[in-house]
């Protein structure tokens, strides 16, 4: 991940200092660089949805606490902007033209935040012109516009995909800025892991320098939940669930086999919180294996062993490895050479294949019969639809988003910290990755759950400990550590931090 010069820090992000320590890390707005903007009494004022709900517009000085869990002497620490609907706008209904655009891998959940952007728009501000780009960031300039209604929206939310279409790379600021300016374009909706928001916050900065009232929101997607700051990101219960089939059928056949063993691959290129939490709610799994957590094949207290172990004990296992884990023991032979794809990313060899091999090698010299089978669910989770979670965490994404690009709000991502929609900058969301803490109570009620062993000499455990202890002490927490913003269980910042600083 790349890191963020000061001069863009101050583009993208207003600090606000008060008493006791309490620091806002505030987003940008239009009236920080144009002057003289007129403002119209928000719609939402006669909405029948909004005009029961008691006290329904959100005071400009609601804020969320990023951390939790403090001591009674620890500073009030950071807060982000509350999302929501403000008594004034800076547009007039009929002058919004808004586009929205899908970037990037797929992923559950895609087509319920297009679906809720434009319902939200029409319904909640009478705003009738909405624009889908096709094709990703290309489609500014190489593909033509889809016209978005309400009507021919209403039912994409039970299909898979983006209706939109979705590719990697082709990120041209200049000629993207030129295109939303020759349209006339005033909202832009990106959708897009860490990548696509890096390009949302480099079309913001040439926004802010061109002095166009454009907002640029952004939704932040990631199936692998490795997005730092929010509790986590949409389409990740929805993944968590679905893993849940593939290992039942893992289960299914290592147990009707004699020495059956299942390896399923899940998503997770550098954070293993997929399969951790698809591990911990099946039950049927022996052994999770994931980037941020080392294991070694052979030799005392190695992964094979462990499968002996627990053949003579079982008949059978299931072993869960995300696809990023164990890159570094594959051979020169395997391994990609600094291949990558249109976004960046490495390309990963198939760590599932490669292991399954492995083992089938391993007991074919101890001339002990075995049954392994191998499960890739990857493509079959990421194209499914989003399940009831996923679809309600989807719409309040898409409202939020909407209020604040409708409130003159710039240059931020929307997201939940600690069980509340608020507005991130761009810059907090993209330095770094959210990664499993192994040194960590999740992970250790993982190991006790399915009692395999953490692969960790003495050395390593005291090691992580020291690097912990020592960040920590850095950023001043001052917060028990827990379980980080890993998914929706506990989100205290301490460990979240230290997630973030481990880059």
């Amino acid at each position: 991940m790349g890191t963020v010069s000061a001069e863009d820090n101050a583009i993208m992000m207003k600090v606000v200092d008060g008493t006791a320590g309490y620091v806002l890390e505030d987003v940008p707005h239009f009236v920080d660089y144009i002057s003289d903007l007129p403002t119209y009494p928000n719609p939402l004022r006669s909405n029948p949805a909004y005009s029961v709900v008691k006290q329904y517009f959100v005071d400009m000085d609601d804020t969320v606490p990023q951390k939790v869990v403090v001591h009674k002497d620890s500073p009030r620490g950071v807060h982000f902007r509350r999302a929501g609907p403000r008594q004034k706008v800076y547009f007039k209904s009929d002058e919004v033209s808004a586009c929205i655009v899908t970037c990037g891998g797929l992923c559950p959940g895609l087509n319920t935040v297009i679906r809720e952007i434009v319902h939200s728009l029409d319904y909640m501000y009478g705003v009738n012109a909405v624009l889908g780009i096709d094709g990703g960031y290309r489609g500014f300039y190489a593909k033509n516009t889809i016209s978005l209604t309400p009507k021919l929206t209403n039912d994409i939310h039970k299909r898979g995909g983006t209706i939109l279409g979705t590719s990697r790379g082709g990120h041209d600021t200049s000629k993207i800025v030129d295109s939303i300016q020759d349209r006339g374009i005033n909202q832009v909706y990106i959708i897009g892991g860490d990548g696509t928001q890096k390009g949302a916050a480099a079309i913001y900065k040439e926004i802010r320098r061109r002095g166009l009232k454009v907002a640029v929101a952004g939704i932040p997607k990631t199936i692998d939940n490795d997005i730092p700051v929010i509790d986590k990101s949409f389409g990740f219960d929805t993944a968590v669930e679905e893993a849940q089939r593939a290992i039942n059928a893992a289960h299914v056949e290592a147990e009707s086999a004699e020495n059956g063993i299942g390896v399923v691959k899940l998503m997770g290129r550098y954070s293993g919180f997929i399969a951790m939490y698809a591990t911990l709610a099946s039950r049927d799994v022996d052994c999770c294996l994931i980037p941020e957590s080392p294991f070694y094949l052979e030799g005392k207290g190695g992964l094979f062993e462990y499968i002996e172990k627990m053949l003579k004990v079982n008949g059978h296992m299931v072993i869960v490895i995300a696809e990023g884990a164990g890159q570094e023991l594959l051979t020169e032979s395997l391994r990609a050479k600094n291949e990558q794809d249109a976004s960046g990313n490495k390309l990963l060899q198939d760590v599932g294949f490669w292991i399954s091999e492995r083992i089938k090698e391993h007991f074919a010299k101890l001339k002990m019969s075995i049954t392994l089978k191998y499960i890739d669910p990857t493509y079959m989770i990421r194209a499914i639809p989003s399940n009831a979670s996923d679809n309600v965490y989807c719409t309040l994404l898409a409202q939020s988003a909407v209020h604040g690009a409708m409130s003159g709000f710039t240059g931020f991502t929307v997201g939940l910290v600690n069980g509340r929609h608020t507005y991130i900058p761009f810059n907090r969301i993209i330095e770094r990755q959210n990664k499993v803490v192994i040194t960590d109570r999740m992970w250790a009620r993982l190991l006790s759950s399915t009692n395999q062993p953490s692969f960790l000499g003495p050395k390593e455990t005291t090691d992580l400990k020291k690097e912990e202890s020592s960040l920590t002490g850095l950023l001043d927490e001052g917060a028990t550590s827990e379980e980080g913003n890993s998914g929706n269980i506990d989100t205290s910042t301490s460990t979240r931090s230290f997630q973030q600083y481990c880059n």
